[in-house]
């Protein structure tokens, strides 16, 4: 979670790549205390298991990567924190040992460059920037329409690194391990951006892209740690705790989420209503046959739409597209008015002005307090749960309550309770070539925007199908 900014600040710097042996060798014999336990207050930890299928494809990408036959990108999901810390773990373990397995000769480093959002160093610290950067990491300005630095910078790593590189397609977390978000298309069009930087150099190599799944589960269902969290989210809310008795199964679990979410649903859309003059009416239009549990998401996704539209308003920027891209242009809008561009030096503004500037920072980090919000439910769906009623699927739901009782409450860093010890569980996919859709795609401006389009969708339907 972001911390309150309390005062403008100097443009945020690209942060360059500096890739450093000793350092990443460090982190890789850490990497299992990472895992397991909370290091920082933002991580949940707890994993005490990374499991991976199909991990000899991977090690053979890598044999055909280092003998210089194809250069190839690894897309993975990305619904937690600790997506990272499992790709590092996948790569500078379980590659090597099943390549020894399958007398897969590797030749060198097994690792990756991969690309991150800029705005974890301003929440985390200025730390996390000076570590990624020793290990690989490519910052991306992700609220910025055309991040030119960064994008440069991935795509000359991907088409002429000494490593493959590592992107999250969805741009961000989602806390479902069962949902893959939206994709952004720019993963597809890094890789048409390779094949022509090869062309243009008459190189031969192949462009591929490997979509990784990752998901996680609980050694055992937390069940009584999930009464906890849902008696402790009852009691921060005003709401009476409802009692379990033994034996009642999950209905009873998914009676108490409904009562929350139809408690926070009612009194957020007061809110909006009464203090941002937002037009919600009382009832909302949805078929005869809905289910409550569907008109309760109705709602939430007319809530979203309306606090959408309060930080739009605010910032004057139009409402287009999915939830997800309007919260990436309400970033965007936020970071220009806190990270002031055309202040060379705050430092020499007068007090009057240097207030002023302050001032329009404060409130554009509150403004973006809603965007916040919305991003923690845009994909909450009526039936995950009733789906699969899992204890991973309880537990990622009253989690997210948690972090949105946690942005209101203005806490800053919340440790998120951890309910049990996990294994995440891995698979690699099979590759996609970019390549061979490259040549329907060549001096076509329509056919080029089709074929990242396509490879998207594509892309989109790999990760689901792994998931399913």
């Amino acid at each position: 979670m972001p911390r309150s900014i309390q005062s403008t600040q100097p443009p945020l710097k690209f942060i360059p790549q500096r890739l450093n042996s000793l350092v990443l060798q460090i982190v890789r014999w850490l990497l299992p205390i990472a895992l397991r336990f909370r290091t920082r207050p933002w991580l949940t930890a707890g994993i005490v298991r990374v499991e991976a299928k199909n991990v000899e494809v991977l090690a053979e990408l890598y044999q055909q990567f280092q003998a210089g036959k194809i250069r190839f990108l690894l897309a993975f999901r990305h619904p937690e924190v600790e997506d990272p810390l499992c790709m590092l773990y996948l790569l500078s373990r379980i590659v090597p040992q099943v390549a020894r397995q399958k007398g897969i000769t590797l030749q060198s480093l097994v690792h990756s460059y991969f690309l991150y959002d800029r705005g974890m160093t301003v929440w985390a610290g200025k730390w996390l920037g000076w570590l990624f950067s020793r290990i690989g990491g490519v910052p991306v300005h992700r609220g910025r329409r055309l991040d030119r630095q960064a994008i440069q910078t991935a795509r000359e790593l991907f088409a002429n690194g000494e490593l493959p590189i590592a992107v999250a397609p969805e741009g961000g977390t989602n806390g479902h391990s069962g949902i893959v978000s939206p994709l952004e298309p720019g993963v597809a069009q890094m890789g048409f951006w390779c094949v022509e930087d090869l062309q243009k150099a008459n190189r031969t190599e192949t462009v591929i892209i490997v979509p990784i799944a990752i998901q996680y589960r609980y050694i055992e269902p937390p069940w009584s740690k999930l009464d906890w969290l849902l008696s402790k989210l009852e009691a921060d809310i005003g709401l009476s705790p409802m009692e379990v008795e033994q034996g009642e199964g999950e209905e009873i679990y998914y009676q108490r989420l409904c009562r929350l979410a139809e408690y926070l649903i009612t009194e957020m859309e007061e809110f909006y209503r009464r203090f941002y003059h937002q037009d919600i009416p009382k009832t909302i239009s949805t078929d005869e046959s809905a289910t409550p549990n569907q008109v309760l998401i109705a709602r939430l996704h007319r809530l979203l739409d309306k606090a959408l539209q309060v930080a739009e308003q605010y910032f004057g920027v139009q409402a287009q597209g999915n939830p997800i891209d309007r919260c990436r242009r309400l970033e965007e809008a936020g970071w220009n008015y806190i990270y002031r561009e055309d202040l060379p030096d705050i430092n020499a503004l007068s007090p009057f002005k240097r207030g002023l500037a302050d001032w329009i920072a404060q409130e554009a980090d509150l403004r973006m307090r809603h965007m916040r919000i919305v991003e923690s439910f845009v994909a909450v769906t009526a039936t995950y749960i009733q789906e699969q009623p899992t204890a991973e699927r309880f537990g990622e739901t009253a989690l997210l309550v948690f972090d949105m009782l946690s942005r209101i409450q203005d806490t800053t860093l919340p440790g998120r309770p951890r309910l049990g010890l996990r294994e995440a569980q891995i698979t690699v996919g099979e590759p996609i070539s970019v390549t061979e859709r490259s040549h329907n795609c060549q001096g076509d401006r329509l056919a080029a925007r089709q074929g990242v389009s396509d490879l998207t969708k594509d892309l989109q339907v790999a990760l689901e199908k792994m998931i399913a």
